[in-house]
């Protein structure tokens, strides 16, 4: 298999071939691998949900993920394509019991031929849901053809209502433009709109209003702990806020009653009902709340390498199989081998913890 060119910041991708004994992800029929259909792990965990990174471009330059220069580019020629995109789509619904496909970026909406991307895939795999996640700036310029081609859902990225932190934080003052996309997707029927924040340190003051716009606007909020998975690598474990710290923070306007995850216990927002219900606030606490042990997600990058976990620097090549002429069937072997290699946690509580090379910008969300 011929070595992939994933850009910088670049990662230790595996290639072997099939039968030798190469380090990381098993190989097809190595390390005891069960003869199963779908995506299951060493630790008896199963993938059903996928997330495609189509692109590392992005009109923002959010400080926890993008370096304010944005990502080396990635040359078109090592970007999968349209077609090859929703061939893999395909095979991880049809062969390897994928329910849910979202794609993301960078900034998907970067994309110009998104629509045929999501078109494709949707005739790939009839009727699965198809969403993406984006930080919704040119949403309203779009999202009829998108509607069109297949998209159903959309999550969007909002930190903060305050226009002034918004620009210091994304390093654009483009908070209209993200508001017009919201309103978009509300009229496109793109519902529930879900909102991810990441909440960040000079923005907390401000959570409350963020949810109370939220609730004002119809919109699902999700509030995601940092992760060390910023470009510049200035994550440090004492300046993050933890969950506990924003709950405090939201109890000094709202009610909040503890609810878990009512509507899937593989979904990584634990659930707080809001004054009393039906409205919620979900918190993602990747580090203080870790929910590695039922994690059900499984990684494309927009280079083609399967990622089966946000913190493992491991990947395996299927755009060098997809171009070298491979069937349906051995791309579907090598997608198990990567998903059975798939480490048991993001080890953030380990004194030697080291962050993955590759920021979030770079691996897709």
């Amino acid at each position: 298999m011929t070595a992939v060119n994933l850009g910088l910041p670049r990662s230790a991708s595996l290639r072997a071939e099939p039968g030798s004994a190469a380090p990381g992800p098993a190989a097809p029929g190595l390390d005891g691998r069960p003869d199963v259909p779908g995506l299951v792990d060493r630790f008896g965990r199963i993938a059903r949900d996928l997330r495609v990174s189509v692109t590392e471009k992005c009109s923002l330059r959010c400080t926890y993920c993008m370096p304010a220069e944005g990502l080396p580019a990635i040359p078109r020629e090592e970007l999968l394509t349209p077609a090859e995109i929703a061939r893999l789509v395909g095979i991880g619904v049809r062969d390897l019991g994928i329910r849910e496909v979202r794609f993301t970026g960078g900034e998907p909406l970067m994309r110009a031929d998104l629509a045929e991307i999501i078109g494709l895939s949707a005739a790939a795999a009839p009727g699965i849901d198809l969403s993406i996640t984006t930080n919704g700036i040119g949403l309203d310029h779009r999202v009829g053809e998108l509607v069109a081609a297949g998209l159903t859902r959309v999550n969007i990225s909002l930190d903060t209502v305050d226009r002034e932190h918004f620009a210091a934080l994304t390093r654009r003052d483009r908070l209209p433009a993200v508001f017009a996309g919201i309103a978009a997707a509300h009229a496109a029927g793109l519902t529930p709109l879900k909102l991810n924040a990441v909440m960040m340190r000079q923005t907390l003051a401000g959570a409350a209003d963020l949810l109370a716009w939220a609730l004002e606007h119809g919109c699902r909020l999700r509030f995601i702990e940092q992760m060390p998975l910023d470009a510049d690598h200035t994550w440090l474990r004492e300046n993050m806020v933890s969950a506990e710290e924003l709950l405090g923070v939201l109890r000094t306007r709202f009610d909040l009653v503890e609810a878990g995850r009512p509507d899937d216990p593989s979904s990584p927002a634990e659930e707080w009902l809001v004054d009393g219900g039906p409205a919620t606030v979900g918190i993602i606490a990747s580090v203080t709340r870790s929910f590695c042990a039922a994690c059900d997600r499984t990684r494309i990058t927009a280079e083609g390498t399967v990622r089966s976990c946000l913190f493992g620097d491991d990947e395996t090549d299927l755009r060098g199989l997809l171009r070298g002429g491979a069937d349906d069937a051995e791309l579907a072997r090598w997608w198990r081998g990567a998903m059975w290699g798939k480490q048991s946690g993001h080890g953030m509580e380990a004194a030697g913890f080291v962050p993955p090379v590759r920021s979030m910008g770079a691996i897709g969300g």
